[in-house]
């Protein structure tokens, strides 16, 4: 009977990449013992799990820099690679990633990717400063490959009336993630050190392995399954590759804006907020007043966009816009700003994932577009927190850096809603 089973099994996996092979979007179906309900339940829990994995290891080292640096006797800026070097690896690492997604599957990469970046939680709590840049890099390499496969995997087991919701469930699971890290690392650190403080977060990673196992068996996650080359039918319109594709690196454009701008009011809003004379533990909690409304604003946006994903950009553009335009013209209303800002840059995020399963196109292409997406945006984005600092060192005030903001806002807003009127809702 097992073995009826797993020939059924390969059987659908033929028919499934033939039939994706041939354009069909589709979903992930196969004989399984499992009941519906607790297949959707799994895959849920796996997603909203790997979605915390995936900025984790990179938000817990800001809460124990103090000890950190300390105990490794560098200074400020050398700690500063130990968050910046993730990012770069996302800009950098994502045709890598790409590759791994597309000749292991998306089944084997998600496991590889969380494993991986476990991996390098150990080896970055394992030693001195030296051995905490390898295990950093390791975690941005390994990270990588996790941004890219998670949208792939949301479009391939959710019908087309579903990814935005789930899109949703993601981006807000990657905020829930990185409000616990902020807020428990320092008391952890107090009780067991830093080393196991901010290592202990790869427990995320490990538990969305256990139920992506659990899910699919340990055969079939850890077995690579390269995907097969697209095959067009003779009468099928002729597609065009991803790469070549104005959509895709426009794209990827807007993606650059919302990522700069997160990135870059995240590193330097509490410094704003306390040259406006909050105190520090009141600059942080408003600060984390930002990051929370995200969540609210990542759960919220599809409700929207799947009326109509421009009006989802449209408001999240508008909403971004209130945070530095706020702050320049009515900083009292401080509270609102970051409200409104938070979840808006909540929504940034999920309204990109969306469009970037929406545009359609095969599993291969899903894989390509959202490898070069991430890769431009997460390019742009390392920059963000050192052009706004310069800024404002430069000129010794926030005008500068927030018209910055701004400018970076409205490219999101106005290239994003270019693509976003091209797809057919």
């Amino acid at each position: 009977m097992e073995g009826e089973l797993r020939g059924c099994r390969r059987r659908a996996f033929r028919l499934l990449a033939a039939m994706r092979c041939a354009g069909h979007r589709v979903t992930r179906v196969f004989p399984t013992s499992r009941p519906a309900t607790t297949r959707i339940v799994l895959v849920v829990v796996t997603i909203a799990l790997a979605a915390a994995m995936l900025r984790a290891p990179i938000v817990a080292v800001a809460p124990v820099a103090p000890q950190l640096g300390a105990d490794l006797g560098v200074s400020a800026a050398a700690l500063g690679l130990l968050t910046s070097i993730p990012v770069l690896a996302f800009a950098l690492c994502s045709p890598l990633a790409v590759a791994v997604v597309r000749r292991g599957g998306p089944d084997f990469a998600l496991a590889v990717g969380l494993l991986g970046a476990v991996l390098g939680c150990l080896i970055r709590s394992a030693g001195g400063f030296g051995t905490a840049l390898v295990g950093t890099a390791v975690i941005g390499v390994f990270l990588t490959i996790g941004n890219v496969v998670v949208p792939v995997v949301i479009a391939r087991e959710f019908p087309p009336h579903r990814v935005h919701i789930m899109t949703g469930v993601y981006t807000s699971a990657i905020n829930v993630g990185t409000m616990t890290v902020t807020l428990a690392t320092a008391p952890l650190a107090g009780v067991v050190g830093w080393r196991a403080a901010i290592a202990l977060w790869a427990v995320f990673g490990v538990a969305a392995v256990c139920t992506w196992v659990a899910l699919l068996g340990f055969r079939d996650v850890c077995t690579p399954r390269r995907e097969a080359a697209p095959v067009r039918d003779a009468d099928a319109a002729p597609r065009r590759s991803v790469l070549r594709a104005g959509s895709t690196w426009a794209l990827g454009a807007a993606f650059a804006g919302q990522a700069f701008s997160y990135y870059a009011m995240t590193a330097w809003l509490p410094t704003l907020l306390l040259d406006r004379g909050f105190g520090q533990a009141a600059a942080g909690a408003i600060a984390a007043l930002f990051q929370v409304a995200g969540i609210a604003g990542a759960l919220l946006l599809p409700l929207l966009s799947r009326v109509s994903i421009l009006a989802g950009v449209l408001a999240v553009a508008i909403g971004w816009l209130t945070v530095p335009v706020g702050f320049l013209l009515a900083p009292d209303l401080w509270a609102l700003w970051c409200l409104i800002g938070g979840a808006a840059q909540g929504g940034g995020l999920t309204v990109i994932f969306i469009m970037i399963s929406a545009l359609g196109g095969t599993q291969h292409e899903v894989t390509g577009r959202s490898g070069i997406v991430q890769g431009l945006g997460y390019a742009v984005a390392a920059i963000g927190p050192t052009v706004v600092g310069a800024l404002h060192e430069l000129t010794g005030g926030w005008t500068a850096p927030l018209l910055t903001v701004i400018v970076a806002v409205v490219l999101f807003g106005t290239v994003g809603s270019a693509v976003a009127a091209r797809i057919r809702h």
